[in-house]
């Protein structure tokens, strides 16, 4: 019998969460209920709304028996092995991202790296993926596609990258995925029209999983004349140019 690969008992689980106010069960299957049932130690990005989503997700846990250690962009790279102390110890810990998947467009994968490199072993729970989800519903070559996460804000620069993604998708016959800040979509929606080839296809999918769920996949010459509210409503931006 092959002995493990791995250097310590205790596992790190990338527990998914809602892409909104969505009641968990519509959305995560049961292991990922059980697997809060029984950890007791966490990785998250923000602690008030984890305490919320593991108290929704599992009601009769005690708040109090909860350790949360914050990763987010205040969190310095020294900080990080702490907080893999108890998986050397033995003993199971989750990582929690605010919406979706952690380690996709999430500052989990710094942890997950780490994990990697210490000899933990890193299991991914099943949960909506808001990429995924918008490339499904998409219409476009699910065979090929890149995620860039956000655009610049530059308007010169945005405008460069927006000419580039729609050659590479020509080019290469590949979908490209990215992302805006919620109150920022209008605008990127604006540029897309105006800078865009008439025929490229753009799909937009908007508040995934939600009762406001909005995909819809048409050439940038008919979303100039579709009119669409997009203000601060978690979205993803596919585009695709067929040669």
């Amino acid at each position: 019998m092959s002995s493990s690969p791995y250097k310590y008992s205790g596992k790190l689980y990338l527990i998914p969460t809602t892409l909104g106010e969505t009641e968990p069960l519509e959305v995560l299957p049961a292991p990922v209920q059980k697997t809060v049932e029984r950890i007791s130690t966490y990785i998250v990005e923000n602690e008030k709304t984890a305490r919320r989503r593991i108290k929704k997700l599992v009601p009769s846990k005690e708040q109090s028996r909860l350790k949360l250690y914050a990763l987010n962009k205040f969190t310095e790279i020294s900080e990080l092995p702490s907080f893999l102390e108890e998986c050397r110890k033995g003993n199971d810990i989750g990582l929690i991202s605010e919406a979706g998947c952690p380690g996709v467009a999430d500052p989990g994968t710094e942890i997950v790296k780490l994990a990697h490199q210490q000899g933990i072993q890193v299991v991914p729970l099943v949960g909506p993926s808001s990429i995924l989800l918008a490339m499904m519903g998409s219409g476009m070559n699910g065979q090929s596609f890149t995620f860039h996460g956000y655009l610049p804000i530059d308007k010169k620069e945005r405008k460069q990258e927006l000419k580039l993604l729609e050659r590479i998708s020509a080019e290469r016959n590949q979908a490209q995925i990215f992302i805006e800040t919620p109150y920022r979509n209008e605008k990127l929606l604006e540029d897309l029209k105006q800078y865009l080839h008439p025929a490229t296809r753009l799909c937009i999918a908007c508040d995934l999983t939600l009762p406001t769920e909005f995909i819809l996949t048409q050439p940038i010459a008919d979303w100039k004349k579709t009119k669409t509210d997009l203000h601060k409503r978690p979205a993803i931006f596919i585009i695709q140019k067929e040669i």
